[in-house]
């Protein structure tokens, strides 16, 4: 009986805590030579190289990506932070692109941030 108990608990301590998905406080684009210069500020209770924002990308509405920009390092005392992805190919046309955020270890978030090209 006190191991049915006792294993479960112990198990629960052993896992990982899931952080808070990185929020995304803002981003600008602006044209640079044939593409663009994208910048991304986020927040995220970075707490060393197991639980930190390690991430964000550019995409189109139907979840296309078009760039990607890894943060290498954890930013714990850097809060929020920005940084940004140059040379970033936008189709013709689009006047709208989304930015979404990652962190380790909980992966892309299921939230975006739309972002006016005009």
């Amino acid at each position: 009986m006190i191991c049915r108990i006792l294993i479960p608990a112990a198990l629960a301590f052993a896992l990982p805590a899931l952080a808070d998905p990185a929020r995304i406080e803002g981003a600008k684009a602006e044209r640079s030579g044939d593409g663009w210069t994208v910048s991304v500020t986020l927040r995220h209770a970075d707490t060393g190289w197991e639980d930190y924002a390690d991430g964000w990308r550019v995409e189109l509405a139907d979840g296309t990506v078009l760039a990607s920009r890894v943060l290498a390092h954890p930013h714990v005392t850097e809060q929020p932070f920005t940084r940004a992805k140059r040379g970033v190919a936008i189709p013709e046309g689009v006047d709208t692109v989304m930015i979404r955020a990652r962190t380790r270890p909980g992966g892309w978030s299921d939230e975006t941030l739309s972002l006016s090209l005009r």
